[in-house]
This record gives C-alpha cells, structure tokens and sequence, in this order.
C-alpha cells in the first residue's frame, strides 16, 4: 500500500508540474515554465513514455520560446524534440510529434529566414549556425546542412564544418538534384518548376514549351576537397589526402573529384601531380576551357613557355571569349623581351654590335607586334579590362602608331585608368 500510495503521489505530481508548465508557456512564461519543467525532470524515471513525451514537448516549446531563445536554448529545444519521436515511436500513438512537426516547420522557416540575413549580412559563422539548426528541424532537407558546412568552412570554424561534412557524407550526400525546366511562351524565358508534374501541366495548358530536365553536379568531390584543404589549413595533410582517397573509392570516375584532389596537390607544390590530374579530367571533358587554361598556367610557371602558348591557344579554339587566355597569351610574349633587352644592354659599341643592336631592336618591336592580336580579342570580350587597354597603348606609343596610340589613350581615360 505505501508503494503504491508513492506511485500515485509521483504521478499526480508529475501531472501537475506539466499542467503549470503548460499554463506558463501559453502566457509566454518561459521562465516558469522552465522551473516546472525541471521539476518534472526530477520523476523521469517514474513517467510512462505518454507522459515522457509530453514532457518533451512542452520542454521544446518552452526552450523555444516563440524563436526568442539565445543559441544554448534552441539546442535543448531541438533536442527536446527529437526525443519526442523517440518516445512516440515507443507507444505507436503521435499524440504531440503532429504538433511539433507544425512548430519545427515554422522553427525552420524563422531559422532560413536568419541565415538569408546574416548571410546577407556576410555574416557566414551566424549563417552557418541557423542552416545547421534547418537542417536539424527538418531533416529530409540535408541541403541546408551542406550551405552550413559550406559557411563554416568560409569562417574557418573547422571543426564544426569537418563535423557537417562528415555528417553528409554518413548520409551518402550527393547534392545532385534534378531542375524542372520549360520556357515561357509569353515573355520567352525559361522557369524553372518544383516538380515535372507542375511543368507538364504548363506545357499541356499552352503557356510553355520547351520542356527540358537539368540534372545537377555532384557534390562530392567538392566535399573531398574543402576536407581535404581544412585538414591541410590545419596541418593534417595525410587526413587530407585520405578523405579524398575514400571519396575515390565509392566515386572514382567523378570529374569533381579529380578536380578537388588537382587543387589539394596544386596547394601542396604538387605541380607535376596537378598537371597529370588536369590532364585525366581534360580526358572527361576536351574541350573544357578551365582545365587547358590551367595546364596552360602551370606550364608557365615551369618555364615552358611554348607548352603554355598551346594551351592557352586551345582554350581560346575552345572559348573564344575566354579573356584570360588571351591576357595570359600577351603576358608571355611580353615577357621574351626581357632577354632581348638584357642581350642589347650587354653589346659593345662596335660597327657589329650596333648591326646586331638594331637587330635585337627589331625583335623587341616584333614581340609588340606578335602580342596586339590577343589584347585587342581581349579588350572585344571585356571592353573595361583597363590593364589589356593601357598595355596596348603603351605598345602602340613605342611602335610608333600615333592613332592607335591616340584610340587607347582616349579609352584608359574614359575607364579612369590613364595616368
């Protein structure tokens, strides 16, 4: 009988703890509700799992407090909710997780709306965290966790954003996502659709056409990478190396992925690897402007300077907009007059000298020459690009052509770069 009277009193104080925790959070109390809360807390071991749940319920409304909790509180609230489910799951019935799945959709939406802010704001670290917390109010959305990780990695809390990724690629992450795609008859723009079914039923009514699906890159290569460079940033260059290796293993074909372990060696002083890396991707994909422009620049700094003209020349056969291979392309023919000037610095005044004086004169003025047609295809493509204009002006004025040189000198002043 004295147990039984125990149990009983257990279960009427419980009830009543959670009754006046209830009353407090409908009058905004939170405080109180609190108190009542960790009152309550003190009989768990006594509370069935309808009453445990309970308990959790109102102990995630209260931390919440209408989204006016500081950080240390929303934490206990998510984590208040998560063991709701778990307690539910127990007893099969959803008497409260319904009600907190309406409130974690609006926390979720309060928490995208403070990330966009701060975000905005370029306040990634604040940013980071309310992703996170997006993701953790819905979990199906592992996006909002991959612009977390993203974020921390850019406000360099590393160990947070190594747990996040770690986290995804747990989850097998991928990131790639198909786009609904279909053009607008009206105003001749394409739109994007949530879903196939919404696009189809605009392509059926008239008002689009052109319907077309995008499927997304794949993500993991560049999480291997942004691993990779934190342990590096960190000083772990062998955890760095094994992320990628254990991306490699489930995704070994993934252009992403080549292109991240390219950039991690490239970091290291790798240039040989980097260039054998960019070469296994320009495999996958030819004709790609990036990857000849870098072999290109790598050639450069090695001092193969006819490998790197190539290069450059077959980024621009494959992009004729790609302005940066043409300022490339001019900056290393520019740099042949070097040596020229140091060889006429280096003649006598002998009747041969000045002969082979004028000669390497020649070649100076023809170097000018050979490098006009790659700045003026880059100013065509960007016409403020004032370092390609005033280069060229500079050119123009030692070979002489007053017009050209008057054309060039009226640009720089126009872009405000004419000293």
């Amino acid at each position: 009988m004295g147990l039984a009277l125990m149990m009983v009193t257990f279960t009427f104080a419980q009830k009543k703890e959670l009754k006046e925790a209830e009353k407090a959070i409908k009058n905004n109390n939170f405080a109180s509700a609190k108190t009542q809360l960790d009152a309550a807390a003190a009989m768990m071991s006594s509370m069935d799992d309808k009453t445990l749940a309970k308990m959790y319920f109102l102990k995630g409304k209260a931390f919440y407090a209408n989204g006016t909790a500081n950080d240390s509180d929303i934490a206990v609230a998510l984590e208040s909710f998560k063991k709701l489910r778990e307690a539910e799951a127990k007893t099969g019935k959803k008497t409260y997780t319904a009600q907190a799945d309406e409130m974690r959709t609006e926390m979720s939406n309060g928490f995208l709306t403070k990330a966009q802010s701060a975000l905005d704001q370029k306040d990634h670290a604040s940013s980071s965290i309310n992703f996170e917390r997006a993701y953790r109010t819905s979990t199906s959305d592992t996006l909002y966790l991959y612009n977390a990780a993203l974020l921390a990695t850019s406000s360099k809390n590393y160990d947070d954003a190594i747990r996040m990724y770690d986290e995804l690629t747990e989850l097998g992450y991928t990131g790639i996502s198909m786009d609904y795609r279909a053009t607008e008859i009206e105003t001749g723009e394409e739109q994007s659709f949530p879903t196939s079914v919404l696009r189809d039923i605009s392509v059926q009514a008239g008002t689009h056409d052109k319907s077309r699906n995008v499927k997304s890159e794949s993500k993991v290569g560049e999480i291997a990478k942004n691993v990779a460079l934190i342990y590096i940033e960190k000083g772990e260059t062998d955890k760095g190396l094994a992320a990628i290796e254990k991306a490699k293993n489930t995704n070994p074909n993934d252009y992403n992925l080549i292109l991240a372990e390219a950039n991690v060696r490239y970091k290291l002083g790798e240039q040989d690897k980097y260039k054998e890396l960019i070469s296994e991707a320009l495999k996958l994909e030819p004709n790609n402007p990036d990857l000849l422009f870098n072999l290109g620049v790598v050639a450069g700094d090695q001092g193969n300077i006819d490998e790197a003209q190539s290069y450059y020349d077959q980024a621009i056969a494959a992009d004729a907009t790609y302005t940066r291979a043409y300022m490339n392309s001019a900056a290393i023919i520019l740099e042949k007059e070097q040596a020229i000037i140091d060889e006429m610095n280096a003649l006598g005044t002998s009747a041969a000298d000045d002969k082979k004086y004028e000669e390497l004169q020649e070649d100076r003025l023809n170097v000018y020459r050979e490098a006009i047609p790659y700045l003026k295809s880059a100013i065509e493509q960007e016409p403020d690009n004032i370092n390609a204009v005033k280069t060229l002006m500079n050119i123009y004025s030692v070979l002489g052509d007053t017009p050209n040189y008057q054309a060039m000198k009226a640009k720089a002043e126009e872009l405000g770069g004419e000293n």
